[in-house]
């Protein structure tokens, strides 16, 4: 995931357990939020704008007492965006209607995929991908956000439909852009760009939410252009026209927006497809927001994952059936939870009661959201996606990583994610087997354990790797309650990036804890690069210098 920094001071006495009116505040903060964000992704997806709202608040009122992420926001993500339009696509086969329907049958059955998981305590799922792996798939997903949104933005509908072809199209749409609809997309952007600029220096500019700013601008614009009502300006010697097909379509009553699932091909191959994606993509997406966000707790507690995979999958049960978005533990609105104040999981409540009460009382309102201010917020979201930093990130880690990033993401674009995902792991195993990992150390390490009565050591021998990381970590959870937890790899002929993260994570958390875990026996291994969490490979007698 993006990496996230937390901009909360918090005060000894804050650090209790709060008044329920902190997460009230809070909730209603992150409820300024999610608005938009819901009905931008919820268009984006295919799916009709309400379903956003239904899936947050289905998240806020049932998700956030099921799961043990007392901090997480769950909802719609931007991260399955393009799985969820993907589905709606070709499982609808050109009617629209007809897809959504199915697309939510592939939700129920992948939310129920996702309980199993948590029954069969799969939450380690998320220690299983590679980093560089998981950034590539979101950089591929936001380049995709913004290649269909740009053209939303400027009012233009483009000829495209895949990715690639969407963004060779961008120039196009830019030279015959709608003047009216373009204005308030390109000042939606200056806002969301500004503010996040100006938040890093401004203290009380933080508690502002920037999607709010948006709205101040676009709604009004939207009443001087008048967007509700279909009409032709000239601009330039060029007629256009605008009307309400640029603003937010949503039903007067909220009941009439419940959607039932299609089930008549979610067993077909394309729908088995789709299945997998959501409960694949979803989970490890939810899983490794909760764990960023247990990172900037300020009560330093730790979410149990497979609960939270539990709250994730029912919740994603009862939004499919209703016709909302598939729903995961969200990184934005989390962080945004987190800098508001919040102290419990009330606020992810007071969020999905907000929202609730604001589309059964104010849909009118919604209604006046024009669609390129939503698509302006999008884009955005996309460009932190695909941020060339993290490609920077990736390269200080090492050269390999640049490539598994690289080929992950040219790969989900030019096909589809669940192909560049595994066409990432494929690569990084293929790295592996090059830099002397046996195909029988993959999957089994070689561990041998001593047992002491001060501390516990375990030598790994072999290959430390990804794909064997799990066994490891099974191995260290029997001993979770001892002080002192060494692991020696000395004997590792390899130790990859993924497993020196893990192991990084672990120190650290075994120091929150007032326990000690050490990493030792890598004073003969040479790393892939200068990055302290670069892989290594293990020299015999030679130069430990870096290699080229």
């Amino acid at each position: 995931m993006q990496g996230i920094q937390s901009n909360v001071s918090h005060s000894p006495e804050s650090l209790g357990h709060s008044p329920w009116r902190q997460d009230l505040v809070s909730g209603f903060l992150v409820f300024l939020l999610a608005l938009p964000l819901c009905l931008g992704i919820a268009m984006a997806s295919g799916f009709p704008p309400v379903a956003g709202i239904l899936t947050a608040v289905v998240g806020g009122l049932l998700s956030s007492w099921l799961g043990s992420a007392a901090l997480t926001i769950k909802g719609p993500a931007a991260g399955l965006i393009v799985i969820a339009l993907g589905a709606v696509t070709e499982l609808g086969g050109g009617d629209a209607v007809l897809g959504y329907r199915r697309a939510l049958a592939t939700i129920v059955v992948a939310a129920c995929f996702q309980v199993l998981f948590a029954v069969l305590r799969a939450g380690r799922l998320g220690d299983l991908f590679p980093s560089a792996v998981v950034h590539g798939m979101l950089a591929a997903i936001g380049v995709t956000i913004c290649a269909k949104q740009a053209h939303v933005l400027l009012g233009v509908s483009p000829v495209a439909r895949e990715p690639l072809g969407l963004l060779a199209e961008i120039p196009s749409s830019v030279g015959r852009l709608n003047p009216e609809i373009a204005l308030i997309g390109a000042l939606g952007l200056v806002l969301l760009f500004g503010h996040a600029s100006l938040a890093k220096r401004v203290a009380w500019l933080r508690r502002v939410p920037a999607p709010l700013l948006v709205l101040a601008v676009a709604v009004p614009l939207g009443l001087v252009f008048d967007l509700e009502h279909s009409h032709t300006f000239t601009f330039s010697h060029t007629l256009f026209t605008v009307g309400p097909s640029h603003l937010v379509n949503l039903p007067d009553n909220l009941l009439t927006a419940v959607t039932f699932p299609d089930f008549s091909r979610v067993l077909s191959p394309t729908g088995l497809k789709y299945v997998a994606m959501f409960a694949l993509v979803g989970s490890v997406e939810s899983l490794l927001t909760v764990k960023a966000v247990d990172l900037m707790d300020p009560l330093k507690r730790r979410s149990d994952l497979d609960r939270d995979l539990l709250a994730t999958g029912l919740g994603n049960l009862v939004a499919g059936l209703l016709g909302g978005l598939p729903m995961i533990s969200e990184v934005v609105r989390s962080t945004a939870n987190l800098g508001s104040g919040a102290r419990s999981r009330w606020s992810n409540f007071f969020h999905g009661l907000f929202l609730l009460l604001f589309v059964a009382f104010a849909p009118g309102l919604i209604h006046r959201i024009p669609l390129a201010a939503l698509a302006g917020m999008l884009i955005f979201t996309g460009v932190r996606l695909a941020s060339p930093g993290e490609l920077v990130k990736a390269y200080r880690v090492g050269v390999e990583q640049v490539l598994i990033f690289c080929v992950t993401m040219f790969v989900t674009l030019a096909t589809d994610l669940l192909v560049g995902v595994a066409s990432g792991i494929v690569l990084k195993t293929g790295i592996h087997l090059l830099n002397g990992a046996s195909p029988r150390e993959l999957f089994r390490p070689d561990i041998q354990e001593q047992v002491g009565a001060d501390a516990v050591v375990l030598h790994v021998r072999g290959a430390a790797v990804f794909t064997n990381f799990l066994a490891l970590k099974r191995q260290l959870a029997r001993h979770a309650e001892a002080p002192c937890i060494e692991v020696d790899l000395t004997e590792a002929r390899l130790v990859d990036h993924t497993v020196m993260q893990r192991l990084h994570e672990l120190e650290e958390e075994h120091s929150r804890q007032g326990r000690r875990f050490r990493v030792l026996g890598l004073e003969q291994h040479r790393g892939l690069s200068a990055h302290p969490l670069s892989a290594r490979k293990k020299v015999q007698g030679g130069d430990l210098g870096l290699t080229p």
